[in-house]
């Protein structure tokens, strides 16, 4: 998404009080008079759009590398190597302490785009005749969508925060105090139900890189289930809401996928999973499937919004020896800094195979979810190499590839490739949960049989059960199913895992379902990355229960803001 700078660089100088104090009393000791001031910029319909794109500008930067490590070393996916780097292997390993530096910028970018969305909402709300414009509400709709996104990273990484939603003033409101993930949670779903009422439905010629009605119905449901489920508290308990109130929130997720159904435009994509990940590698704008994506463009690989995707995750690819000319026939580097739990590939259902091992009947997601090969550079050819990994410690994740992108590239590790923050196959299984929680089991199988019909595996049934879920998977004692209801949830724990790996979302439905420490212990204790004599996947040896659910306050932050009182999240 290209966007206007002027008016990015003029709503980055009001940054939230979650940013450090320097930061903000630099900012905010500027001469306004060097700037737009607010009415200038939301003197027209136009000119607020722009401030718009201003809080959407915020996404690449949260979501080109820095919050990859974030949702990873879960059971599908670690970063490698295991030297402290205060950085992505220690978010990876459990190694943090809150001087790491990446969950500080994870942090104040959560925040910039929170204060971006309070201004620009603030401004358009203040506009003439906003009441009565629908265009207007339209952009107010958008910014809350994007309030709502960045306030749901801060709950589920940090718990209860500061928050608000006012822009920050001058003179005040620099620093707040802790405000409960309740009230933050109620925050959300005001905001994405403002959302929803005042967006469209996506079509065929809309864009997924901006917030639609589906987008923010999807992401109602994923905030509604996180809420549902269990979270580390401030005094160190894990609890989750009473049943009555879980139900609420399981019957309110059930409503918004009726409104899909309803619409009817939302669907698989109709090429296939395989082919829908190719898609995103190659630049393949498709709203069918895709909700809501982040999008990443730069047009000189060194400036704008710059992603990695399909470099620093991804498959393994040797920077070419060719010469500065020939940059445009050629793939570029992938550094590949993550690595698959190799077991997972054994987990799929998969029936026949050609002699090379290429799936000819059976589930395709197995070859996309895990590549277990690399290129290298081969002089005499003068070109890259295909070569397989034997060993599964280098096996990588494998739904964004250099191989699949154009060839050519503008920097070495620079890619184009948007990161596909919601898609509908989520949508499905969140309803089939929900379902299952309002003992409807039935409808709950329909709907994860078919997520699993599109991508060629088998659907589970009472007579394939013992085969799919007790032979084929490792057996989960962590999750009883002895009654219909919990053989769901054990079919569900594995399919979300193969289905929507790599995507942001699985080390925090482990958290949710109250089985993080457990996922990770059977792993770890398991695959074969960990040796008598080498622990290349330590997750589950360092991941402390009561503490590890949440990331540490940063401590920058801890000592420049007197109202959070010096504390920190449990045990850290």
């Amino acid at each position: 998404m290209k966007s206007c700078n002027t008016y990015i660089y003029i709503l980055s100088l009001l940054l939230a009080g979650g940013l450090s104090t320097t930061s903000c009393s630099d900012l905010l000791t500027e001469d306004p008079s060097s700037y737009y001031e607010k009415k200038e910029i939301f003197a027209s319909e136009e000119k607020a759009a722009m401030a718009v794109v201003g809080v959407y500008d915020e996404l690449p930067t949260l979501y080109s590398y820095m919050d990859m490590a974030f949702p990873c070393s879960d059971d599908t996916y670690y970063v490698s190597g295991l030297t402290t780097d205060k950085g992505r292997r220690d978010i990876a390993h459990y190694k943090l302490t809150s001087s790491n530096t990446w969950v500080n910028s994870v942090w104040q970018g959560n925040y910039t785009g929170i204060e971006r969305a309070n201004y620009t909402i603030e401004g358009i709300e203040g506009m003439e005749n906003y009441e009565g414009d629908e265009g207007l509400q339209s952009l107010v709709a958008e910014a809350k969508f994007l309030r709502a996104l960045y306030a749901f990273n801060l709950v589920r990484y940090w718990g209860d925060v500061p928050f608000k939603t006012t822009s920050t003033n001058v003179n005040k409101d620099i620093y707040q105090p802790r405000v409960s993930r309740e009230l933050i949670y109620d925050q959300m779903i005001d905001d994405l139900n403002f959302a929803k009422n005042h967006l469209p439905w996506a079509t065929a010629a809309t864009s997924p890189e901006k917030a639609t009605q589906g987008a923010a119905r999807a992401l109602l449901m994923r905030v509604l289930l996180q809420r549902a489920g269990y979270s580390l508290q401030m005094d160190g308990s894990i609890t989750r809401p009473d049943d009555a109130k879980r139900k609420e929130y399981f019957e309110d997720v059930i409503e918004e996928w009726k409104a899909f159904q309803e619409n009817k435009y939302h669907d698989f994509y109709p090429g296939g999973y395989t082919e829908l990940f190719k898609g995103f590698s190659a630049g393949t704008i498709d709203s069918k499937e895709s909700l809501f994506e982040v999008a990443f463009y730069s047009a000189d690989g060194k400036s704008g919004a710059k992603g990695y995707w399909g470099t620093y995750i991804g498959p393994s690819v040797a920077q070419p020896s060719i010469k500065v000319t020939e940059v445009s026939h050629f793939m570029g580097r992938a550094s590949a800094m993550f690595r698959a739990v190799p077991e997972w590939r054994d987990f799929f259902d998969v029936q026949e195979e050609d002699e090379d091992g290429n799936i000819i009947k059976g589930d395709e997601r197995r070859d996309v979810m895990i590549c277990n090969y690399k290129f290298t550079w081969d002089k005499e050819a003068y070109n890259h190499k295909k070569v397989v990994n034997k060993s599964g410690k280098d096996w990588y994740p494998g739904k964004w590839r250099r191989e699949w992108m154009p060839i050519g590239y503008k920097d070495p590790n620079v890619t184009d490739v948007n990161f596909c923050y919601l898609r509908y196959a989520d949508v499905v299984l969140m309803a089939a949960e929900a379902y299952n929680e309002t003992e409807n089991t039935a409808e709950a199988w329909k709907l994860l049989n078919s997520v699993r019909k599109r991508a060629g595996a088998r659907e589970i049934t009472t007579e394939n059960y013992q085969e799919l879920m007790k032979e084929k998977v490792y057996k989960l004692r962590f999750i009883s199913d002895s009654d219909d209801a919990g053989k769901f949830r054990t079919a569900l724990f594995w399919e979300r895992g193969f289905e929507l790996a790599f995507e942001g979302q699985r080390k925090y439905d482990l958290i949710r379902w109250g089985i993080i420490k457990d996922a990770l212990s059977l792993f770890g204790n398991r695959s074969e990355v960990n040796t008598s004599t080498t622990t290349a996947y330590p997750a589950g040896e360092n991941f402390q229960k009561g503490k590890h659910e949440l990331f540490p306050i940063p401590l920058d932050e801890l000592q420049l803001n007197p109202l959070l009182e010096n504390k920190n999240n449990p045990n850290y």
